[in-house]
């Protein structure tokens, strides 16, 4: 059994271990950083703690929408970074059970599919639990923090 949040990101259900969740904060001003890939939005100013962040909605492949007074902020410890996950929506916190916990299907090893760690069905609603540690890979993490250093 493990306590997750979980948000909304285009009607689909996603959950993060709220072990590695640090806080979450509405829509704040995104300073952007030149030459970044397009899921990075930039860096916000978190009371004199500058955290990158990505749009959650961009790193999945949905189409971009404008942000609106429900779209929030989940800023997690990846790695002992920072980083700022923008979604949709935060739902709740909920208890999941490792029984209603399956493995995602393995069609391909692309990116995508490693950070799905797994499928949990709540009654008629599916929510797809992520893995933080793997939403970034080092690279993408160094790049974040050299950015992060710079402004």
């Amino acid at each position: 059994m493990t306590q997750y949040l979980t948000f909304i990101l285009d009607e689909e259900h996603y959950g993060i271990d709220i072990s590695s969740v640090i806080e979450i904060i509405g829509i704040q001003k995104i300073t952007q950083l030149p030459q970044q890939p397009d899921y990075v939005n930039g860096v916000i100013n978190l009371r004199g703690r500058i955290i990158p962040t990505i749009d959650v909605r961009t790193r999945f492949n949905k189409e971009k929408v404008e942000y609106d007074e429900r779209t929030c902020t989940i800023v997690v410890d990846v790695k002992d970074t920072l980083v700022g996950l923008i979604v949709d929506r935060v739902d709740e916190v909920m208890t999941i059970y490792d029984e209603s916990i399956s493995e995602p299907p393995r069609f391909n090893q692309d990116f995508k599919g490693r950070y799905v760690q797994g499928i949990a069905r709540i009654e008629d609603t599916i929510i797809m639990l992520l893995d933080s540690g793997h939403l970034l890979s080092q690279d993408e993490l160094i790049d974040l923090n050299l950015s992060a250093d710079l402004e």
